[in-house]
């Protein structure tokens, strides 16, 4: 399947003439050496996909290009080179009003600062997008309804943003994005501003709407934990390059790189890796008893782990069928720490 999303040898560069630069630029130039050119590489060289009703969330420390690389799949910053596809378009050749179109379309998006209108009633919040659309009252009237009830603030629709707690008024931020009904939606740390209990409930609010809508998701982050929480896959950038992009399980598994190394190094494993990313070939062996479901996170088998007789232990999908092994002591020290 085509994906949603797709950036090639993107570049977003800051300065005087970044065209003529990266144009002349020679090939292996690092990020220091271009900014002692008097340019800063807020995106450099990115290629990355986003599947149809993937979850990818983009994180790395302040600075890093996430907010950067979402502005330009959004086309809210023209890039300097490469080329980003939003389903099959090259976004850079559609003139203002398609872009406009293309927005107020498929795109939704949810920022840090809520930005809600002070003066206007969570229902006229929530309908504004669909104003703006020019659908009529009617209509936004009960989308607007219908989005409301879908974040779970049914009762408050008469609520100013000043008589709603962060959490709320965050959820009115996400239901007015979803209003326009979105392929595409862009997250950029949404729950940064929130307490952690709300921004633990947040998460779970989130993931309750993905598993009902499916959304395509873009979702930046600074948390690792809210990463592992949310991610099919995470992006991890720094320098505006993306150091490795791949499931939770094998980042904290296989860290490619030094600094991403330094990311999952205090991450309690068995917490994050599922028995499927422990999983190996079944290449002749043999496989007694139940499996275990691969969605499962070690942790969560741990009872069953240490009263397990098995050394190898059949690992199945969410359909039952069996999809490949797990050695009871890669995930016992997984669990417990090796040796």
């Amino acid at each position: 399947m085509a994906p949603v999303i797709s950036a090639k040898n993107v570049w977003k560069l800051f300065g005087p003439d970044p065209e003529r630069y990266l144009r002349d630029m020679p090939a292996d130039r690092g990020f220091d050496e271009i900014r002692a050119d008097g340019y800063i590489a807020g995106v450099k060289d990115v290629s990355v996909d986003v599947g149809k009703g993937e979850m990818l969330v983009i994180m790395g420390l302040s600075g890093s290009g996430k907010s950067t690389l979402v502005r330009c799949f959004s086309r809210l910053h023209d890039i300097t080179g490469g080329t980003i596809e939003v389903d099959g378009q090259d976004i850079m050749s559609l003139n203002e009003r398609d872009l406009i179109d293309l927005r107020r379309s498929k795109m939704g998006m949810v920022f840090q600062s809520f930005g809600l209108l002070p003066h206007r009633t969570v229902l006229e919040n929530v309908a504004f997008p669909l104003e703006m659309r020019g659908q009529d009252r009617h209509t936004r009237r009960e989308r607007a309804l219908e989005v409301v009830r879908l974040v779970g603030l049914e009762g408050r629709e008469d609520y100013f943003p000043r008589e709603l707690s962060g959490g709320q008024q965050q959820r009115v931020g996400i239901a007015r994005s979803l209003a326009i009904e979105p392929d595409i939606w862009f997250l950029d740390e949404p729950f940064s501003a929130l307490d952690p209990l709300i921004r633990r409930e947040m998460q779970d609010e989130f993931l309750r709407l993905q598993e009902m809508l499916g959304k395509t998701i873009v979702f930046i982050t600074h948390d690792f934990d809210e990463a592992l929480r949310l991610a099919d896959r995470i992006a991890i950038m720094k320098d505006g390059a993306i150091e490795q992009c791949d499931t939770p399980d094998e980042i904290v598994m296989h860290p490619a790189t030094e600094y991403v190394r330094k990311f999952t190094e205090d991450i309690d494993k068995a917490r994050v890796v599922h028995a499927r990313g422990l999983s190996l070939p079944i290449n002749g062996a043999t496989v007694e008893g139940p499996p275990v479901d691969g969605r499962a996170r070690i942790q969560d088998l741990a009872r069953q782990l240490v009263n397990e007789t098995r050394e190898v232990i059949p690992v199945a999908d969410e359909d039952g069928k069996v999809i490949g092994v797990m050695q009871r002591k890669d995930a016992l020290d997984l669990l417990l720490g090796a040796g």
